[in-house]
C-alpha cells in the first residue's frame, strides 16, 4: 500500500468510525465504544506510518480535480511536509486518548453515541486540514470543526451556559470566516490556483498584487478559529462543554487550525511587512491579557482556557518573527502538555461529581484523593511554566530565541518591530504564566475550601490516559536536535540570553506566587471568611481590621465563598475585578456590535408590522369594502331585483332619449 494510500486513510477511518457511530448508536450500542476508539487509533497509526515514510525529506504531494469549474480548479490533493506529518501525529494521539478517556468521564451519559461521532468527525476535519493540498478543501474541513465545535460545547444542552456558549463559539469564529473566505477567493485569483504549492510558487516569483489585503482578511479567520485578540472570548465560555471536549479543542484541533494555517503559507504572510506587525500586536496583546485574566479566575477550566489562549499568542508570535519551526514545536509541545491539564482537570471533576465544583477556591486535600491527577498535572503544569528540563521550555525558548534574532537584526525574515513585540510580551507573559500555574495548584492541591464529595477511585479508562500524556510533556522538548530536519531546517536549540531570561522570570513569577499565599493564608486564619467573602476585591489588611471591629460573623456556606487565601488578589489588586472579566471586552462588544444589531432588528421588525402591514391591510380593505357593499345589495328578495331592473331600465331609457335630444 502507497505512502498516499495511507495518507487518504488517515483522515478517512475517523469520518467512517462517526458515520458508523450515528448510525449504530441506537440500534447496537454495544458497538457504539469500539467504533469510537478503533478508528482513532487506527488512523494514529497510519498517521505515525506516514510521519515514518515522509521522515522529513520532501513532501508527498498527490492531486485529482474534482470538478471543471471553468476558471479557478479545485483539487482533492495530499501536500504533506515534515510538520504536517507531524501535526498528524499529535492529533491522532490526543484524539485517540481522548475517545479512550470518554469512555469513562462519560460512562453513564445518555447521549454518548452521538458526542463519540462528533468527536470522530472533529478528529477528521483536522486531519484534512492538515494533509489538504488546496485550500478549498482545507476549508471544509474548517468548516466542519467549526459545526462540531458548536455541538460538542452544547452538550449539556439543558444548561443556559452551555447553549449560550454554543451559539457564542459558533457566532465568533463565524464573523472570521467571513473575511477568510474572501481572503482565500483573493489569493487564489492572484495565483490563479487554490493548490497550495502553487500558491506559494505565485508569491516566490512576486505574483501577489495585494499582499496587505490577503494577509489580513486570512487574519480575521485566523483570529477567530485560534481564539487570538480580538476574537478570543468564546474560548473561556466553551468550558461549558465536557471536559474531554475541551482537552481536543484546546490541544490538537480547532484552536491549532489557524496557527497550522499561517505556518502554512507563512510566505503570503511574511510578503506583507505590515500583516507581520499586525500579527506581532495580536500575538503581544493576546499573550498578557490572557495571563492577566487566568491570574483572576476562579474556575479550574477557564484558568486553563486563557492559559491556552496565551500560549497560542506563542505560536502567533513565532509566526510574526517569521519561524514556523519555532512555531510548530510550540504547538507540539503545548499539544501535549494542554492536553494532559485538560484531562487531569476533568479527573478532578469527576471525583467531586459535578462541573459545578471546578472552582479552585472549593477544593481541598486532591492531592491525596486523586493522586494520579496531582502528578501529573504536576507535570503539565511545570511544562507549561517552561521549568527546564520540561517540554514547554525548550519550545517556548525557541519562539523567544527566533524572536531575539529579528529584534537584534540578526535575521531580517520579519520586520524589527514584530520582533521586539514578541520578545518583550513574551517575557512579560513568562511571569505571568508561572504566576497563575503555581497559583492553580496551590489552590488546586493544597486549598482549604470545603471538602467535596468522593466519589470513589477514577476508572483506569482516565487515569491511563493522564500517564501516556506525562511522557511527552516531560521528554518532547528534548526532541530539539532532530526536529529542525522536518521543519525548515532552522535551529531550536534554546538561546542562552532568552533561557537565563525566560526562566529567571518564570522562577520569580512562581515565588512571588508563593509567597502570597503564604501571606494570605496567613491573614485567612486570622480574619472571619464571611469578611472576604462579602468583601472579595478589597484591600487585605482594611478588611481584617474592619472585621475585628465589627465582629462579622463567619459566612454561612464555606462552599460558596471565594478562597480568602487566592494569591490572585493580592498580586492584581484593584485590576483583579476587570482581569476577571476578561476586561469587559464581552460588554465592549455588546456595546458596539450586539446592542446596535438589536436596534437595527427592532427598527425593520417596527417598519414591517407598523409601515409595511399598514399598506398590506390597506390594499385589502377596499375590496373588502367593496364585497360588503355587493354583499348587502343581494337580499335573496325576487320583488327587489325586479324593481332595480326597472328602475335601471327607465334610467338607461331616460339617459338614451336625453343623448339623442341633445344630437
Amino acid at each position: 500500500m502507497t505512502t498516499t494510500t495511507l495518507a487518504v486513510l488517515v483522515p478517512l477511518l475517523p469520518f467512517l468510525g462517526a458515520v458508523a457511530g450515528l448510525l449504530l448508536g441506537r440500534t447496537a450500542p454495544g458497538f457504539v465504544r469500539p467504533l469510537a476508539v478503533l478508528p482513532a487509533l487506527a488512523s494514529l497509526v497510519l498517521a505515525v506510518t506516514v510521519a515514518v515514510h515522509q521522515g522529513g525529506g520532501l513532501p508527498i504531494d498527490s492531486h485529482t480535480e474534482l470538478t471543471p469549474t471553468g476558471s479557478v480548479p479545485i483539487e482533492l490533493g495530499l501536500h504533506i511536509d515534515g510538520f504536517a506529518a507531524l501535526v498528524a501525529v499529535l492529533v491522532g494521539v490526543v484524539a485517540t486518548c481522548v475517545q479512550i478517556y470518554s469512555t469513562g468521564y462519560l460512562h453513564d451519559d445518555p447521549r454518548y453515541p452521538s458526542y463519540a461521532a462528533l468527536v470522530s468527525l472533529f478528529t477528521s476535519a483536522m486531519l484534512l486540514v492538515v494533509y489538504s493540498g488546496d485550500l478549498m478543501v482545507l476549508l471544509v474541513g474548517w468548516e466542519i470543526m467549526g459545526i462540531c465545535s458548536y455541538f460538542l460545547v452544547g452538550h449539556y444542552w439543558e444548561t443556559p451556559e452551555a447553549r449560550a456558549a454554543s451559539l457564542k463559539a459558533f457566532l465568533v469564529t463565524k464573523l472570521g470566516d467571513v473575511p477568510f473566505l474572501i481572503g482565500l477567493f483573493a489569493l487564489a485569483t492572484d495565483a490563479g490556483s487554490f493548490r497550495i504549492t502553487r500558491v506559494l510558487g505565485a508569491v516566490a516569483s512576486g505574483g501577489l498584487h495585494h499582499p496587505t489585503v490577503v494577509a489580513l482578511l486570512l487574519l480575521a479567520g485566523v483570529a477567530g478559529k485560534s481564539a487570538l485578540f480580538p476574537l478570543h472570548t468564546w474560548l473561556p465560555d466553551a468550558m461549558a462543554g465536557p471536559t474531554p471536549v475541551s482537552a481536543l479543542i484546546h490541544a490538537a484541533t480547532m484552536v491549532a487550525a489557524g496557527i497550522y494555517f499561517v505556518a502554512r503559507l507563512l510566505p503570503v504572510f511574511q510578503a506583507s511587512a505590515a500583516a507581520m506587525v499586525v500579527l506581532a500586536v495580536m500575538a503581544g496583546v493576546t499573550m498578557v491579557g490572557s495571563g492577566l485574566a487566568a491570574l483572576a479566575q476562579d474556575d479550574i477550566k477557564r484558568v486553563l482556557a486563557y492559559s491556552t489562549i496565551g500560549q497560542l499568542g506563542y505560536m502567533a508570535g513565532a509566526l510574526a518573527v517569521g519561524d514556523r519551526g519555532a512555531a510548530v514545536f510550540h504547538l507540539l509541545a503545548h499539544g501535549a502538555f494542554k492536553a494532559l491539564l485538560f484531562l487531569a482537570a476533568g479527573v478532578i471533576i469527576h471525583a467531586s461529581g459535578t462541573n459545578s465544583l471546578a472552582a479552585m477556591s472549593r477544593m481541598k486535600d486532591l492531592r491525596i484523593r486523586v493522586p494520579d491527577a496531582f502528578w501529573t498535572m504536576t507535570v503539565a503544569l511545570l511544562a507549561l511554566a517552561a521549568i527546564p528540563p520540561f517540554s514547554g521550555f525548550f519550545s517556548k525558548e525557541a519562539v523567544l530565541g527566533a524572536a531575539e534574532h529579528v529584534a537584534t537584526g540578526h535575521t531580517e525574515q520579519a520586520p524589527g518591530a514584530s520582533g521586539w513585540i514578541v520578545l518583550v510580551t513574551g517575557l512579560v507573559t513568562a511571569v505571568l504564566t508561572a504566576a497563575y500555574a503555581t497559583r492553580l495548584w496551590l489552590l488546586a492541591f493544597r486549598g482549604h475550601g470545603a471538602e467535596a464529595p468522593d466519589h470513589g477511585r477514577q476508572p483506569v479508562t482516565m487515569t491511563a490516559v493522564l500517564w501516556v500524556l506525562a511522557i511527552p510533556s516531560l521528554a518532547f522538548g528534548l526532541a530539539f536536535g532532530p526536529l529542525p530536519d522536518w521543519f525548515d531546517g532552522r535551529d531550536l536549540t534554546p538561546v542562552l540570553t532568552t533561557s537565563v531570561l525566560g526562566t529567571g522570570l518564570a522562577l520569580v513569577g512562581g515565588i512571588v506566587t508563593y509567597g502570597a499565599w503564604r501571606h494570605t493564608t496567613a491573614l485567612a486564619a486570622r480574619v472571619p471568611l464571611g469578611a472576604v467573602a462579602a468583601h472579595p476585591d478589597a484591600d487585605a489588611g482594611r478588611v481584617e481590621a474592619e472585621a475585628i471591629a465589627s465582629h462579622e460573623p463567619v459566612y454561612g456556606d464555606i462552599a460558596q465563598a471565594p478562597d480568602p487565601a487566592d494569591p490572585g488578589r493580592l498580586l492584581l489588586g484593584p485590576l483583579h475585578r476587570h482581569a476577571a472579566a476578561g476586561f469587559h471586552l464581552d460588554a465592549v462588544y455588546s456595546v458596539l456590535f450586539v446592542r446596535p444589531v438589536q436596534a437595527g432588528a427592532s427598527l425593520v421588525r417596527f417598519l414591517d408590522r407598523e409601515v409595511v402591514d399598514t399598506y398590506v391591510r390597506g390594499a385589502g380593505a377596499l375590496p373588502r369594502w367593496l364585497g360588503t357593499a355587493v354583499r348587502r345589495a343581494q337580499t335573496g328578495n325576487v320583488q327587489t331585483y325586479v324593481s332595480a331592473l326597472l328602475a335601471g331600465t327607465v334610467v338607461l331609457v331616460v339617459a338614451a332619449l336625453l343623448v339623442a335630444t341633445g344630437a
